[in-house]
């Protein structure tokens, strides 16, 4: 079909001796003729103005179309060769009708059916704002629900129009010509299109930035893109102490992480960022072997201990036995604070299990082995009572050397209920050494020692069936004490008791009674005597 006049010149040129130039005029009547309203046809711009194009399709008759019908004015020339609609060949100015949007959808719709069918993906620019939504043109407008726009909460949605995005042919209503497209279902399928990208690429070891999205007690969730979260572990943050992971990171921190594990299915990924260091328990014994001296920070006080940084990841514990030869410590606190730089001697150390044993007190000389030498077994000593207890009293030889006066080795004879019915803490008092283990830092005393032992004598003069007076001084459930001299005592067993039937021991006697007993037998080595009602 010939289009236009020029169509016409072009086709007289090429013929020009076989036809004249009426027939030429008749063929394109003829042409125009077939044209019918409502087809696509070509026309050449012949001028522009501010508010129409006008149109030269070759009839009687230019058409004007409005310049808001072109989507980019500015471009157009006189010139141009376009395609328009023609609506009507007169209208009752007789104006020849043309539509440029009209026919863009026309061949638009044709070409997005003939290509796309519900589902398929499409790249089109937001055009503008409707009720309801936007249009959007991907060669021919497609109508975009507002609820489909984003997949979260936008913000101000006028700041989608003139943006190009990838979007989703949701549905396709031929009858009416209409489509509707979804942006978020786009976003939906681009993410998990990624997500398996990077799942498929995803390796153990591997590094990936990322960013910190959230921070809890436990570790940070990292962001590592296409809706892919990984958890970085407090464990995994440092190869030092951690008390918290806000310590290490803040939410929005861009980070580089190692890849430690990953699980496609349920979509888990394990982060680790300590392990883009080298791990420095690793060369921890060659670098801090046993008995060497080293500089720390205490970390941690616990009642046990310190823990003392030697450097970043490596921690070793000064047990609170190891932090004086002499003095005792309820707690370390007593003598260490958090943030004191102090030196230490490394006494053990565990690679494998990442432990190290500290010593304070080493730096120092051990008084105790001085001690045996110092204090034989034998030598008369004074001291001051530091402590008592329920079997002994402790005695201060020096400072930090306490010896202990056991409640057996307090008197020869005399029953002692416990040790501060005889001692007053402050007190000094003498003794004798009786026994030096430096090793267990143990000195033991005794104060009867400081005197004879008598019982050879108690034995010889209190001979089997003597007849005595005694006081009673304990009333027991099996027995009476009787001291019979002073600070001598000696055991009435219920057995050697006459009583009636029925009759009880502790409604007979009372402690201030006096009674005659006979001696049954003395134990020079047991240090007893046994006393007897019966006979007297």
């Amino acid at each position: 079909m010939i289009e236009n006049k020029n169509d016409i010149e072009d086709v007289a040129k090429d013929e020009s001796d076989q036809m004249k130039r009426g027939d030429f005029e008749k063929l394109y009547q003829e042409s125009i003729a077939n044209v019918k309203e409502g087809q696509i046809v070509k026309g050449r711009i012949i001028a522009i103005t501010p508010k129409d194009v006008l149109v030269d399709i070759g009839y009687k008759s230019e058409g004007a179309i409005s310049i808001s019908e072109f989507t980019d004015p500015d471009a157009m020339k006189v010139g141009d060769e376009i395609e328009v609609y023609l609506e009507s060949k007169e209208d009752d100015s007789g104006i020849v009708v043309l539509s440029k949007q009209k026919a863009e959808r026309a061949v638009g719709w044709d070409m997005v059916i003939s290509r796309y069918g519900e589902g398929d993906m499409v790249e089109g620019k937001v055009a503008k704002k409707v009720k309801g939504g936007f249009m959007v043109n991907i060669g021919v407008e497609a109508f975009l629900p507002a609820s489909l726009s984003a997949l979260k909460t936008f913000g101000n949605l006028n700041q989608l129009i003139g943006q190009v995005f990838p979007f989703k042919i949701v549905k396709i209503n031929k009858a009416r010509k209409n489509i509707v497209v979804s942006r978020k279902d786009a976003l939906t399928q681009q993410k998990e299109e990624d997500k398996k990208k990077i799942f498929e690429t995803l390796q153990k070891g591997a590094v990936m930035s990322g960013i910190v999205r959230n921070i809890t007690d436990f570790g940070a969730f990292v962001d590592l893109g296409a809706s892919i979260i990984g958890l970085l572990h407090i464990t995994d943050m440092s190869w030092g102490r951690v008390s918290h992971p806000s310590e290490v990171l803040a939410i929005g921190d861009k980070i580089d992480v190692v890849v430690l594990d990953f699980d496609k299915e349920n979509n888990r990924v394990s982060l680790g960022l300590k392990q883009k260091t080298q791990n420095p328990w690793e060369a921890a014994d060659t670098k801090y072997p046993i008995g060497s001296k080293v500089k720390g920070t205490v970390v941690n006080l616990v009642p046990y201990g310190a823990f003392v940084e030697l450097e970043k990841g490596v921690e070793g514990l000064l047990h609170i036995s190891e932090l004086s030869w002499t003095k005792k410590y309820a707690n370390p606190n007593e003598l260490l604070a958090i943030g004191d730089r102090i030196e230490v001697q490394v006494l053990d150390i565990d690679k494998q299990n990442k432990k190290i044993s500290l010593g304070l007190k080493q730096l120092e000389t051990n008084p105790w082995l001085e001690v045996e030498t110092k204090y034989p077994v034998g030598t008369r000593v004074k001291g001051k009572i530091r402590n008592i207890t329920d079997y002994g009293a402790f005695v201060e030889l020096e400072d930090g050397i306490d010896g202990l006066v056991h409640v057996s080795d307090i008197s020869w004879t005399k029953r002692i209920g416990h040790p501060k019915d005889v001692f007053k803490k402050g007190e000094k008092v003498e003794a004798v050494v009786l026994a030096v283990d430096a090793t267990n830092r143990r000195i033991s005393l005794g104060i009867k020692q400081l005197t004879q032992d008598p019982w050879d004598e108690i034995a010889s003069k209190y001979i089997q069936d003597t007849v005595l007076t005694g006081k009673v001084t304990k009333v027991a459930n099996f027995g009476l004490f009787v001291e019979i001299d002073k600070d001598l005592e000696g055991l009435l067993h219920i057995s050697e008791i006459p009583l009636a039937e029925g009759e009880k021991l502790e409604e007979k006697f009372k402690v201030g009674d006096e009674l005659k007993v006979k001696v049954l037998k003395v134990d020079s080595i047991q240090h007893k005597i046994a006393l007897s009602l019966k006979g007297v």
